[in-house]
């Protein structure tokens, strides 16, 4: 145990690697109680949250204690079948998820200024 420990500890991981895991492809009757069972077998979870809404259905979010746990259950997870579908895991990316949302703020910020301004698309094109 201490030989793995000390392996943990030399080892440095990818910058993408993180706590959080991003599922998607799930059953969308999956519960949370299944899901901690599937997840749980690789380590200490802090919170699952399961989808919803019709956008968010069929994903989840699963957050683990260690980072190692969330590690291992990428590794072991990503393809793994559960009610026919096979699961896509993936580490949650802060920046890549509200990207689109910036991109959005970013245009409706232009189309107000454009307005303020009294600037035209054709304006613009001359």
């Amino acid at each position: 145990m201490a030989l793995a420990m000390q392996k943990r500890n030399n080892v440095r991981l990818p910058p993408e690697v993180n706590r959080i895991l991003y599922v998607r492809n799930l059953p969308y009757k999956i519960t949370s109680d299944e899901m901690y069972d599937i997840f749980g077998k690789y380590g200490a979870i802090r919170q699952i949250r399961v989808g919803n809404t019709p956008e968010t259905k069929g994903t989840a979010f699963v957050v683990y204690e260690d980072i190692w746990d969330a590690k291992n259950a990428c590794d072991h997870l990503s393809g793994f079948n559960v009610c026919n579908r096979y699961l896509i895991v993936l580490y949650y990316q802060a920046s890549k998820a509200f990207k689109q949302q910036d991109l959005n703020a970013k245009a409706e910020e232009l189309e107000k200024m454009k307005t303020k301004y009294n600037i035209n698309s054709e304006d613009l094109r001359k």
